[in-house]
C-alpha cells in the first residue's frame, strides 16, 4: 500500500485543478502544468481536495500511485513557486552566458558549445554561476542535468560543471619519489 497514495492532497487558494479524460491541468499565478495520466489511478477532484485511489489490486497500478500523487503535489507546488536549479562552473576559461533562447558555453573544446534552452524554462549565467528556473520539476531537473553532463567536475582539480552545493570527492595526483 502506498504511504504517499493515500494522502489526500491539498489544493491551496489561486491555484485551480482540472481534469479532462487523462489530462489533468494544474493553473496558478506562476503558469500552467499539464500532464497525461493512465487510468489505473483514479483521480478524484472536490473542494479543494484531491483524492488518488487504485482501480486494479496489482503491482502495476500500485506502483503508479504514490508516484502519481507526487507528480501532482510537484504540479500544485510549481505553479506556486517555481523550481530552481544552480550550477557552479569551475575553471580556468570556462564561460557561460545566454544569448537570446541559447547557452552559449566555452567549456575548453575547440569549439563553443551551444544549447538551446526549452520552452517553460529561464536561465541566468552570471559568470560562473548558472540559474535554471521554471514551474515544471521534472523539466528543470533533466534541463540542469543536460546541462551539467557537458562538462562533469573531473575527480583531481575539481574543474566542471556541478550543482550548488555538491561535493566532488577528491583524488589523490601523481606521488613523487
Amino acid at each position: 500500500m502506498s504511504r504517499i497514495g493515500k494522502q489526500e492532497i491539498q489544493i491551496p487558494k489561486g491555484v485551480e485543478v482540472t481534469k479532462s479524460g487523462d489530462t489533468i491541468t494544474v493553473k496558478g499565478p506562476k503558469g500552467v502544468v499539464t500532464k497525461i495520466f493512465r487510468d489505473d489511478i483514479l483521480i478524484k477532484i472536490a473542494e479543494g481536495l484531491v483524492t488518488l485511489d487504485i482501480k486494479r489490486n496489482d503491482k502495476f497500478s500500485k506502483s503508479l500511485w504514490g508516484t502519481y500523487a507526487s507528480h501532482l503535489k510537484n504540479m500544485i507546488a510549481g505553479v506556486e513557486t517555481p523550481y530552481q536549479k544552480k550550477l557552479i562552473l569551475e575553471g580556468v576559461g570556462f564561460k557561460s552566458e545566454v544569448k537570446g533562447k541559447q547557452f552559449v558555453f566555452a567549456l575548453g573544446f575547440s569549439h563553443p558549445v551551444i544549447v538551446s534552452i526549452p520552452e517553460g524554462i529561464t536561465a541566468t549565467a552570471e559568470k560562473n554561476n548558472i540559474t535554471i528556473t521554471g514551474i515544471d520539476k521534472e523539466l528543470v531537473g533533466s534541463f540542469a542535468s543536460a546541462v551539467r553532463a557537458l562538462k562533469k567536475p573531473e575527480p583531481y582539480k575539481g574543474k566542471g560543471m556541478r550543482y550548488e552545493g555538491e561535493v566532488i570527492r577528491r583524488k589523490q595526483g601523481k606521488k613523487t619519489v
